[in-house]
């Protein structure tokens, strides 16, 4: 049974067999954040270099002796500063022992919280316990989705909604047409006062579309597991 917990803003933890899997650790600055009491990821992913996704990291990732995956640059620069990581590209697909994750482009920039210019961000499609997921990080709308929909069946993807410096409400609806996901779970919103948006504006219209995807909202700490 894969689980997902979501922790707030872009975080989410993906647990399968042993394995928790932590995307883009934005924790103790984000006074929305809720993480599970236990958190001990074996493996964190980081679509890029921002302070609000960037978060933790390095802390987490020297604590629990875990192995980070990044883009190349961000891997170099985050390996400066003494973590594991392993740096990858785009259409990379990476084998870990709980299954694989590619790396797709995600439109959006990679600064580190210190102005270090970190490359490209990027997205992921993972495959764990038998289900694959997409967390698409921040990006703008792209029609390369398609090809992310086109590449194998997402039983979930987490979208942004929150607009300004991603894609919004309308543009995660057709992001969703693209993928066709069979649950798209809304991310990257109300954290700040820029981000502001309704996720249940997002559900209705996401309804009415041609994705036939269901949006399933998660709270700040909801658990959801994926028969």
């Amino acid at each position: 049974m894969v689980k997902l917990t979501y922790i707030g803003h872009s975080c989410v933890l993906i647990s399968n067999n042993g394995s928790r899997v932590l995307i883009d650790p934005f924790i103790s600055g984000n006074p929305n954040s809720k993480p599970p009491e236990k958190l001990k990821p074996t493996h964190i992913l980081l679509t890029h270099a921002h302070g609000d996704h960037l978060g933790d990291t390095i802390e987490l990732a020297k604590k629990h002796k875990c192995t980070v995956l990044a883009v190349f640059e961000l891997a170099n620069y985050l390996k400066s500063k003494g973590v594991d990581a392993i740096g990858a590209h785009f259409g990379g697909k990476i084998p870990f022992d709980f299954g694989w994750v590619k790396l797709w482009q995600a439109l959006h920039s990679s600064t580190a919280p210190d102005g270090t210019s970190l490359g490209m961000a990027a997205s992921f499609e993972i495959s764990i316990g038998g289900k694959s997921i997409y967390h698409a990080g921040d990006t703008s709308l792209t029609s390369d989705m398609k090809l992310v929909g086109e590449d194998k069946t997402i039983d979930i993807a987490f979208l942004p909604i929150g607009g300004h410096f991603t894609m919004g409400i309308d543009d995660a609806v057709k992001a969703c047409e693209f993928i066709k996901p069979r649950v798209t779970i809304p991310i990257h919103y109300n954290t700040f006062d820029l981000i502001k948006a309704d996720p249940k504006e997002f559900k209705s219209k996401l309804e009415k579309s041609k994705s036939h995807s269901k949006a399933c909202i998660l709270d700040v700490g909801e658990e959801l597991e994926i028969p």
